[in-house]
């Protein structure tokens, strides 16, 4: 079910960036889970991964809610979709946006939703659609990353700031986005005080990494920051020396290589904001659900 427009950071049904999310995943896996386990699903409760990506999380999802719940995986993606369903073929996938998904409404008894929200066209409009899908009593979790800057090169502050402001006039050229526009997902604990929910809390944690670097830190580092965000499409926006020095920083070849400095130390948040849809129901005795929580077919 392919968006009715375009979407902010240039997303549609063909688009795929597998492999970044994957690293993520991985890379931020003991955060993440963290923030699972904090949130005591249920066995048996219907969960949506809303913008699930590939699917890793909602593997994680699955093992909480135990054969007796469901899980729905929701992602605008097709080749995202492709590889979630062959990754967990016991979950359900819907090919869909997810503001206008062919989901049923009170159908879930947890929405989660990673690195989501800022993909939306409004952030307003999701938090309300997102929260018409759960039932009585039902969380809305949305988790973002880098709510606040990162620290990628501890030792040259200087450095760091000129790669993050390069980052951020790439981004903006190049999906025709202002400052504004950047940063709405800042006002997520607001969204969702102004849709339905209640009881709305936020609770950072933080990603940190220091020497030694696991596998799935160099893989994440390498692969999908120095190769992927950052990378040649940061030149124009750098000045010759500052790239030169990031190359050389980036480049695993180099004797200068960060991910070998054993004073490397990286930091990045992660924030999770939940609400509670309110007129809880008691689940003891209450009448069996439907098992009918899409509108078509997975």
């Amino acid at each position: 079910m392919p968006t009715s427009g375009p979407l902010p950071l240039g997303d549609h049904v063909g688009r795929t960036y597998a492999d970044k999310l994957q690293r993520f995943a991985r890379f931020a896996a003991p955060e993440i889970e963290r923030v699972i386990d904090s949130l005591a699903i249920g066995s048996g409760d219907r969960v949506l991964d809303a913008g699930c990506g590939t699917g890793l999380t909602t593997e994680w999802l699955t093992r909480r809610t135990g054969s007796e719940g469901v899980v729905v995986e929701l992602d605008l993606s097709a080749p995202h979709c492709k590889v979630a369903r062959a990754l967990l073929q016991q979950a359900r996938v819907v090919n869909g946006d997810l503001q206008r998904a062919p989901l049923k409404e009170a159908a879930f008894d947890l929405v989660w939703a990673l690195n989501t929200v800022n993909h939306l066209d409004s952030l307003d409009t999701g938090c309300r659609r997102l929260s018409e899908l759960l039932r009585p009593g039902g969380r809305l979790v949305a988790v973002q990353s880098h709510f606040l800057p990162e620290m990628n090169f501890a030792w040259d502050v200087r450095l760091e700031r000129a790669v993050t402001d390069a980052c951020h006039q790439y981004y903006r050229h190049k999906y025709h986005l202002n400052v504004v526009d950047t940063s709405a997902t800042r006002r997520l604990v607001g969204a969702m005080r102004d849709s339905r929910l209640r009881d709305v809390r936020a609770s950072t944690s933080v990603i940190e990494r220091q020497q030694p670097l696991c596998d799935a830190d160099r893989d994440y580092f390498l692969h999908a920051v120095f190769r992927g965000y950052w990378g040649p499409k940061l030149q124009p926006y750098l000045t010759p020396g500052d790239w030169k020095q990031l190359q050389r920083l980036c480049d695993p070849e180099s004797r200068d290589y960060c991910l070998d400095r054993p004073d490397f130390h990286h930091v990045q948040t992660l924030t999770a904001v939940t609400g509670v849809v309110p007129g809880a129901t008691e689940r003891v005795g209450e009448a069996p659900r439907s098992d009918t929580i899409t509108g078509t077919d997975s």
